[in-house]
């Protein structure tokens, strides 16, 4: 299976971990919501645009907050 993901405002707790929600959908259009604690990439590579890239963060949506319960938004 292959996604593509984008990485939002929204942080939950999972089992005591704080993760940020990030939405996508699958390669034949399924929209998915997943939970990542962490991020990391390979030292000795040029993670310039990497970094930039990362800080971006959009509003999530709708179906986002609908998936997960209140208590586990901060």
């Amino acid at each position: 299976m292959k996604i593509t993901i984008e990485s939002t405002t929204m942080i939950v707790e999972a089992n005591g971990v704080q993760c940020r929600v990030w939405e996508g959908e699958t390669e034949h259009g399924v929209k998915i919501q997943c939970l990542i604690p962490r991020i990391a990439a390979k030292k000795g590579q040029d993670l310039t645009q990497f970094e930039a890239e990362l800080k971006e963060q959009a509003p999530p949506s709708a179906d986002a907050i609908q998936v997960f319960p209140l208590r586990m938004i901060l």
